[in-house]
């Protein structure tokens, strides 16, 4: 058993190993492996001696259900000699086809630490006497296993982890990319050929205020006219790194300005006022804007609304509205539906840059939605001690 665990660090590779052991060393018939989510609500069954090796992954048990449930919330072994389905504790799964089987044990898999991680459960064909020995050994050999498996998912959930930073590093950098090009682009196209024209109205100007006075004055009013909108370029091409109004009036003040700009609708806004780190405040700033901008154009909602909590480790964002809701999404809808943004501002913050941005930031973006039944978006953001700044002044 040691040499088995001890083998590498595939969590599936060993539990078929143990699985194997298990009913050879207790001279059963069948083994189920159980294993504890990271949410710590459900058991999954990670290892099974075959034929049910085919079911790995697709069977699962809330907390309290079946026999493996119960031992998972007592942490006591459970013994069942014969006449199964009149246990209470017992639940029928037909996939495992325990119509085939007579006598069973579960055990809890609990490491050293007394850390739950699993249920062990064996089952023999013909009826047989379990002995509190037969039970020690599989407490025993469960608590080799435990440490093992501890290992495990730390080490599979350390590599999905890297994996994640690898592609969030990618994602900036993409970011980084087409942030340079887009403001490369407004001010080559927009704000320097402006800058060239006002250029030359002056120099028209200029030629003429002393014969010509009247062409002067009208060259210098063209020339007003293109500073003004190189400035609104100018302003523009800011507004799509980070809006001004935040550092203007704080996230709070912006989040009610946002919310009264949109008169088509009533905007509820329930916020609390606060300062957070510049890249918080501007990721749950365009959040807002994008989710009511959706409203506007997609929704055919009366009322939104728009609440912002901030709590010692988190900021949690809320934008709900009681319009048609998505079709065809009647629960959650993972990273959000496609829809298209009716942004003003070219700020690259489609629903999937938002959530995409709520991954880097170690948050999450969720969408809920039912048809007729409204639409929220629901953003949350971790807060370090140094980023959440606490009340202004």
């Amino acid at each position: 058993m040691i040499e088995t665990i001890s083998a590498g660090l595939d969590l599936d590779v060993m539990l078929q190993g143990v699985t194997r052991l298990v009913t050879e060393t207790t001279a059963t018939d069948v083994c189920f492996v159980h294993l504890v989510d990271e949410r710590g609500g459900k058991l999954a069954l990670r290892g099974a001696t075959p034929p049910f090796d085919s079911m790995v992954g697709q069977i699962e048990l809330s907390a309290g259900e079946g026999v493996a449930g119960w031992v998972a919330v007592h942490g006591e072994p459970v013994v069942i000699v014969d006449n199964k389905t009149s246990d209470p504790r017992y639940r029928y799964i037909p996939a495992l086809r325990g119509e085939d089987f007579t006598s069973m044990v579960s055990v809890p898999v609990v490491t050293p630490l007394g850390h739950l991680v699993g249920v062990l459960n064996v089952h023999t064909r013909a009826r047989r006497e379990f002995t509190t020995a037969d039970v020690d050994l599989l407490r025993s050999v469960a608590g080799l296993v435990a440490g093992a498996i501890e290992n495990a998912s730390l080490h599979r959930r350390l590599a999905e982890r890297e994996e994640q930073l690898e592609r969030f590093a990618e994602q900036t950098m993409e970011w980084q990319e087409l942030e340079s090009r887009r403001l490369a682009g407004e001010i080559h196209d927009g704000i320097s050929q402006r800058i060239v024209s006002l250029f030359f109205h002056l120099s028209a100007a200029a030629d003429a205020i002393a014969a010509e006075p009247a062409v002067a004055a009208e060259q210098v009013a063209r020339a007003q006219e293109l500073a003004s909108a190189a400035l609104d370029e100018t302003r523009l091409a800011i507004a799509g790194l980070r809006p001004p109004v935040l550092d203007d009036l704080g996230l709070a003040a912006s989040l009610e300005s946002l919310g009264r700009s949109f008169p088509q609708h009533e905007v509820r806004v329930d916020v609390a006022s606060c300062r957070l780190a510049d890249h918080i405040e501007t990721a749950v700033y365009r959040t807002a804007q994008e989710a009511l901008q959706n409203v506007a154009k997609h929704a055919r909602a009366t009322t939104v609304q728009l609440r912002m909590t901030v709590h010692a480790d988190r900021v949690v964002l809320e934008v709900s509205d009681d319009g048609q809701g998505i079709a065809g999404s009647a629960r959650q809808v993972p990273g959000g539906p496609a829809i298209p943004a009716a942004s003003t501002v070219p700020t690259g913050f489609g629903l999937s840059g938002m959530r995409e941005r709520a991954e880097l930031l170690g948050g999450k973006l969720v969408i809920t939605s039912a048809p007729a039944r409204g639409t929220t978006v629901r953003l949350v953001l971790p807060l370090s001690p140094a980023q959440a700044a606490g009340p202004p002044g």
